[in-house]
């Protein structure tokens, strides 16, 4: 009999090549130089920023000069009842022509705001580039964060195990109760739901991050354990603050908004101003024949002017878009104010955010030093006969559950001193390097 095998699904196919393939470790500025060329909504920021710089520089045809060139022919029948023969004729037109603005005002306040969106698109890929870098290390760190909570509920369960292990000795010999065995069991239950919740958790994250730096198998490098936290560079947030007036993006791009806006109330009261160009041609006419003569003509044509226009009046036109522009200026200006008070705000509860969270590593120490202690206290009252079971499995948990909110704590420090100077203005990749000396090599 012959068997035949399906034929793999390219689902199928994917799979098994991705299990094949090798696991990533790499540090946190590798993942970040990864998601720089692959993230999606970053190559997005930066083909708009392109296209602005781009749509800057079309505002310089406003003050340089154009010229163009136009050429023609044509060709007549002229047929008279009465001829004996039928007479063709016609002609060919060259003409080149060229303009040079010597007086637009609003030409050359065109060309300025042009310049003005330059800065800005910089401004906005800036704010692109410290959001990927505030993304990759959150996904770096969600990630180290649920493999510590599996590891930790994977210590929680053999621990628990050897705890109901020891139970149902105890209650076989007699010298325990079955409430031991069965509430040591029911904690073992627990630990292997939290177990269960945990594995899934990793593999989310994991992905996540693979989708971010465009990956797969990822595996980041873990923090360094004992580790010292960086301390706060300054330790003043008022100097955190200043740095936001000439760091920050978004009050960056809010100034130059203010700027334009005034350029462009400029550019309304030119309308009542005159323009003067320089025009220039030049032409060429041949013609073979005409419908009175059969001789050949051959012209040229140069002239060289000015062409003045002053407006005289507009309907009132000028005037009110002067009005709706000084309007705009207003409202361009308290968008700067409203910028300047929401990034203080940011920064000043970012700081204290990181130095709450560098006092909360150190009471988590404290407490994980004074748990463990708790742990083995209980454990040797149980033994001697002092402690029932419950109160070790209660300390257990006490103690892996200090120990995972400690290591959530050390990530949240180190996130958050990436997110202070999100905050004001001056995160840059090489943020991430005090960071990775804090890895593993």
């Amino acid at each position: 009999m012959n068997v035949r095998f399906p034929q793999l699904t390219g689902l199928a196919l994917a799979l098994l090549t991705a299990s094949a393939l090798p696991v990533h470790a790499q540090n946190l500025a590798d993942l970040y130089q990864a998601a720089r060329s692959y993230d999606a909504a970053y190559q997005s920021a930066l083909s708009a920023a392109s296209a602005t710089l781009a749509r800057g520089e079309q505002a310089k045809a406003g003050i340089w000069p154009t010229a163009g060139f136009q050429i023609g022919a044509s060709r007549s029948l002229l047929d008279v009842a009465s001829a004996p023969n039928n007479t063709h004729f016609g002609g060919q037109s060259a003409t080149l022509t060229a303009s040079q603005p010597l007086y637009r005002p609003s030409n050359w306040v065109n060309y300025e705001q042009g310049e003005k969106q330059a800065f800005i698109a910089k401004a906005q890929l800036q704010t692109s580039e410290q959001d990927l870098i505030i993304r990759t290390a959150q996904s770096y760190f969600d990630v180290l964060a649920a493999l510590d909570t599996l590891t930790f509920v994977q210590a929680q369960k053999a621990a628990v195990a050897e705890q109901l292990a020891s139970a149902k000795r105890n209650f076989e010999v007699g010298t325990s109760t079955i409430t031991d065995t069965r509430e040591a069991q029911a904690r073992f239950d627990l630990v292997i739901a939290q177990e269960i919740a945990a594995e899934n958790d990793v593999r989310v994250k994991k992905m996540a991050l693979d989708q971010l730096v465009g990956k797969s198998n990822v595996e980041p490098k873990p923090l360094v354990i004992p580790l010292t936290l960086p301390q706060l560079a300054p330790n003043d947030v008022s100097q955190w603050v200043a740095a936001t007036e000439t760091n920050h993006p978004s009050i960056t791009q809010a100034r130059l908004a203010l700027e334009v806006a005034q350029l462009e109330t400029t550019k309304a009261e030119a309308g009542h101003k005159p323009t003067l160009d320089l025009n220039a041609s030049y032409g060429e006419n041949r013609n073979q024949g005409s419908a009175t003569s059969t001789a050949s003509t051959r012209s040229t044509s140069s002239t060289i002017g000015l062409a003045f226009n002053l407006p005289i009046f507009a309907g009132f036109a000028v005037q009110n878009r002067i009005k709706e522009t000084l309007a705009l200026e207003d409202k361009a200006r308290s968008d700067l104010d409203v910028a300047k008070r929401t990034v203080a705000q940011a920064t000043r509860a970012a700081f204290f955010g990181v130095q709450s969270g560098l006092s909360s590593v150190k009471a988590f120490e404290a407490a994980e030093f004074s748990t463990q202690s708790a742990l083995d206290a209980n454990k040797l009252g149980y033994q001697v006969g002092v402690r029932i079971n419950i109160d070790v499995l209660n300390s257990q948990s006490q103690l892996f559950q200090t120990k995972r909110d400690l290591a959530k704590a050390r990530y949240d420090v180190l996130l958050g001193g990436l997110k202070l100077r999100q905050a004001n203005g001056t995160l840059t990749a090489a943020d991430l390097a005090p960071v990775n000396a804090l890895l593993a090599k």
